[in-house]
């Protein structure tokens, strides 16, 4: 498990300047090309032949999906930073997060069934606060309840949000009972971790 960990540890260490690279590369391709787009350049200069060559068919895609969306066009380049950026950090929190769950796996098998009991409990609660987290996030954005990404968090959350809507009155137009669920989880895993 620590060559497991090790792993992790150095992959981590390796993607991080790359990350950080690659978005240092996309900032100033994506400056070039906004700057092209825009105007700011002479569309008859090399520098803008180049974009419109190389860069353009790659922002494509980025390019039709913020039209469809009611964008402009010479905005593409911005949101292509923007999702390479994004993409880099949850894909680095992604595996620091990995390895923290293999880390906790190791070390809970050293504390034998309790310890091992007290990481099924642990992620049990977590996965209980990411379902409330989902369902009140998709709720902003406006995501159906119906939707297969979306549809579980509302399975696992619905039995204990359904009661305290009974009990709690929303404060005008806002549901309160998913941060008291939250609260109650929180209470409900200190009480739980105070007894094992």
């Amino acid at each position: 498990m620590n060559f497991l960990i090790e792993g992790f540890d150095y992959l981590i260490y390796f993607l991080r300047p790359a990350v950080f690279g690659l978005a240092a590369v996309t900032a100033v391709v994506c400056a070039g090309d906004y700057l092209v787009r825009t105007k700011r350049i002479n569309p008859f200069s090399p520098i803008a032949r180049f974009m419109r060559q190389k860069v353009d068919p790659l922002m494509a895609p980025i390019e039709r999906s913020v039209v469809r969306a009611g964008g402009l066009p010479s905005s593409a380049p911005l949101w292509s930073l923007a999702a390479v950026v994004l993409g880099g950090i949850v894909g680095l929190s992604l595996l620091s997060f990995l390895r923290d769950q293999f880390a906790s796996l190791a070390l809970a098998g050293q504390g034998g069934p309790r310890g091992m009991v007290t990481l099924a409990l642990a992620w049990g609660f977590g996965f209980l606060r990411l379902a409330l987290i989902v369902r009140v996030l998709s709720s902003w954005i406006r995501v159906s309840a119906y939707s297969k990404w979306i549809r579980w968090s509302f399975t696992v959350t619905e039995p204990m949000l359904a009661p305290l809507r009974r009990i709690l009155p929303p404060l005008g137009m806002i549901d309160v009972s998913p941060i008291v669920a939250y609260l109650g989880i929180g209470l409900l895993q200190w009480a739980v971790f105070g007894l094992i």
